[in-house]
């Protein structure tokens, strides 16, 4: 019975390092496979006699079991394309394969990838050449990404970027920085008024202006430092024959300037005639504009503030005026930051977010179920899987510009390698020297 136990011992050892071989030649063939996580075999033994001192022992042999270091990170590998994604630390890429975007199953089964070299197709799908399918949060239309479900699906998309998208940016904030000459509120002046015009930009991209005229209070004698400001919009037609009013003015306004040693030159009172009213607390006017479509904060200063409004010499100039917005412009190109968040540049210099990719994790990593192409699915083992912000919880950075390279090591493969071709060896000496001794026993009964 103990020679048989040995053939049988010998062959499991056979079997057992033949495993071993395998995992180490699919580690060394995928040295260069961005993403590839190592496969490992690791051996147990197996006992059949377990009494002591019974005079006879039977071997059990060995088992060989396999599994995947999937928590293993490869080096980051910098590159010039900026969507080949790569992750810092623990979390994974949520994808899907192309094949299932074209069928009716409902929700596209989830894949997990830990790094990809992403680019569109001819729709605008964000894909590998290997057919894996980017999935995130679409952002709403101001850039902001929506409250979603973590634990489903259910609010992931795939990411289509279109390379013929335009999209424009609408102004919410003008600075109003101007200087208005003291001297035209002198007695005796023309008290003509003087325009100024500044752009905004509308809803749907049209390019609008307010128009503002600041008209001096000339007095009998002295100086008045007392202006009228009269903001008009150009998106809304003037319409005078309702009652003789001017529809196109949004707002009217007195303004008196200090002349003091310390304030001069600056508001000291603000009075609302029409329109809306003068935040004292912020300096601002919140004006409604394109017939009610839009709202843009209007700055012209605090009371004794230098920045807004001023009244100093004898010039009238604009000192620093500023808004945000920008006309419609081209896509001019895409990249994802550290939190997943992809955002569009247009030919304007507007960005806008569009998408967020977000990390997938589970409690055990390693209990994944790993697939074609360095991708992963959840099983019982590993847990169920929770979407998360890159950063946020236990999970690390997205990076852009970069590859997870092969956690390989392709010298400590080919120890393993030469250790393995011995045991194996070791193991086929012990069925040589078995079938030699079986043969001395047919031998003798001859």
């Amino acid at each position: 019975m103990s020679i048989s136990s040995s053939l049988n011992a010998g062959v499991a050892g056979l079997a057992a390092n033949a495993t071993r071989l395998a995992t180490i030649s699919d580690n060394i063939a995928n040295s260069g496979t961005y993403g590839y996580k190592r496969a490992e075999a690791d051996f147990d033994s197996l006992v059949i006699t377990n009494s002591t001192n019974s005079g006879t022992y039977s071997a059990g042999g060995v088992r060989a079991t396999s599994s995947r270091a999937i928590d293993e990170r490869g080096a980051l590998v910098t590159t010039s394309n900026a969507l080949d994604i790569a992750i810092s630390g623990r979390g994974m890429l949520p994808v899907t394969t192309e094949v299932s975007l074209n069928s009716n199953s409902g929700d596209e089964p989830l894949m997990m990838t830990t790094t990809g070299s992403f680019s569109t197709d001819e729709d605008g799908i964000l894909k590998t050449s290997s057919g894996l399918v980017l999935l995130g949060w679409p952002a709403n239309a101001d850039g902001t990404i929506p409250t979603l479900p973590r634990d489903t699906v259910a609010g992931l998309q795939p990411v289509v970027i279109n390379a013929n998208q335009t999209a424009g940016d609408p102004t919410s904030k003008i600075n109003l920085g101007v200087n208005l000459p003291a001297t035209s509120t002198y007695a005796g002046t023309s008290g003509e008024a003087l325009p100024l015009s500044v752009e905004y930009f509308g809803n749907l991209g049209t390019s609008e202006t307010l128009d503002v005229t600041f008209t001096p209070t000339v007095p009998a004698t002295g100086s008045s430092n007392s202006w009228t400001m009269v903001i008009r919009d150009s998106a809304t037609l003037d319409d005078t024959s309702t009652a003789g009013v001017d529809e196109s003015i949004m707002g009217t306004y007195t303004l008196v300037f200090d002349n003091t040693s310390v304030n001069g030159g600056t508001l000291s009172s603000v009075t609302t005639v029409s329109g809306p009213a003068y935040d004292a607390a912020t300096g601002t006017l919140d004006l409604t504009v394109a017939e009610g479509l839009q709202s843009i904060n209007l700055t012209i200063g605090k009371i004794g503030d230098t920045n807004g409004l001023t009244q100093l010499s004898d010039s009238f100039a604009p000192t620093s005026i500023t808004k945000d917005g920008s006309p419609v412009g081209n896509l001019t190109g895409v990249e994802i930051d550290e939190k997943g968040l992809i955002t569009a540049t247009y030919d304007t210099g507007f960005t806008r977010s569009i998408y967020q990719i977000p990390l997938v994790d589970v409690p055990n990593v390693n209990g994944l179920n790993a697939l074609n192409n360095q991708t992963f699915q959840v099983s019982p083992k590993s847990g169920s899987f929770f979407l998360w912000d890159a950063g946020d919880g236990p999970t690390g950075a997205v990076v852009g510009y970069a590859r997870e390279g092969s956690a390989t090591d392709v010298a400590q493969e080919l120890t393993s390698l030469i250790q393995t071709q011995r045991a194996y060896s070791s193991n086929a000496k012990v069925i040589q020297t078995v079938d030699e001794m079986l043969q001395e026993t047919t031998n003798i009964k001859r």
